[in-house]
């Protein structure tokens, strides 16, 4: 390989380890930190390799204008905003990189869920508001509850392994896998899924299928009246749906690490023009919301990079 054909663009911040493997293979590369799609747009005809993180919106368009390039990296798990059939057209292979944040997305959910079910969010806002009210803090267990969770992949089976220790029953539903059945978990239908859960954990990507998927009717299908968690994506749930099954106790309380009004990188909402669904779940105190940071751990960034280096460097050997 001779000149762009060794070049590799780290288009996002990712940890040092991967530039550096990839420098010790071969690889020359090169660090520019663009804005968006359109200024990728400009450049990516040089480059042999792209690391991008969800900023990027890699269409048809961007594609086509990359005709030396043979990989793109993501750092992170999603791939809805890449047009991955078309880089298969391309011949052009995509590593995402879902096991570096699984560990970080399943500590997340149970630190939201404990602090749902506790009140903890309410007890420290009295607290520090010069309040004692214990009894307004009184909190639910997990023990003895069934938590379903809907989608098996690196996220829904890292939460269900860290559920072990709490004595409660873990189900999953995951339409496009079978026999996953072990210590952690039981597979079931999505009937019984309806039937038996006390706690909803959603950990599907966001595709055709699943956008807004969460609505009244899916809602509805509960036996049981229950809480909801989402460390996934926004739009996998029908927000204005979710907020009038918290109005009538439906839906108990939800834990939400990310929300349906997200840009397209996650990297900010907008809280000038506020619809009144997302206003009633800043309000509720039955509603504990993070900024979509479940897989952001300082460790986590380290993992990203060793798993697309991985990856990468197990398809493309450049001789140095």
């Amino acid at each position: 390989m001779q000149g762009s054909a060794k070049k590799v663009l780290l288009a996002s911040n990712s940890h040092p380890f991967l530039k550096e493997q990839l420098e010790l293979s071969g690889f020359t590369t090169e660090i520019n930190i663009l804005e968006d799609s359109n200024e990728l747009e400009k450049v990516i005809g040089d480059y042999f390799g792209l690391i991008i993180n969800s900023r990027f919106v890699i269409d048809k368009k961007i594609i086509d204008k990359a005709p030396n390039l043979k990989f793109i990296g993501r750092v992170g798990a999603g791939m809805e905003n890449i047009d991955v059939n078309h880089l298969i057209q391309k011949g052009i292979k995509c590593y995402n990189s879902p096991e570096g944040n699984r560990t970080a997305v399943g500590e997340h959910a149970i630190g939201m869920l404990l602090c749902l079910l506790n009140k903890i969010s309410i007890a420290d806002k009295q607290m520090h508001n010069g309040k004692w009210n214990r009894e307004a803090s009184r909190g639910v267990e997990i023990e003895g509850k069934t938590v379903g969770i809907i989608g098996y992949g690196n996220m829904g089976s890292a939460f269900a392994k860290r559920l072990k220790g709490f004595d409660c029953d873990v189900i999953a539903y995951d339409k496009y896998k079978s026999g996953y059945s072990d210590e952690f978990v039981k597979e079931i239908t999505l009937e019984e899924l309806f039937e038996n859960t006390d706690i909803f954990s959603i950990h599907v990507p966001l595709t055709e299928e699943t956008k807004y998927m969460i609505d009244d009717k899916f809602i509805s299908s509960f036996k049981k009246n229950i809480y909801l968690m989402n460390t996934a994506r926004g739009k996998v749930i029908k927000t204005i749906d979710l907020v009038d099954k918290l109005k009538s106790g439906k839906v108990l309380g939800a834990a939400l690490d990310v929300m349906e009004y997200e840009n397209v990188s996650f990297e900010k909402m907008n809280f000038s023009n506020m619809p009144s669904e997302l206003k009633y779940l800043l309000e509720a105190d039955n509603v504990i919301l993070t900024p979509h940071i479940a897989g952001l751990t300082v460790e986590s960034n380290l993992k990203h990079a060793k798993v697309l280096a991985e990856k990468i460097l197990k398809d493309f050997k450049v001789n140095i």
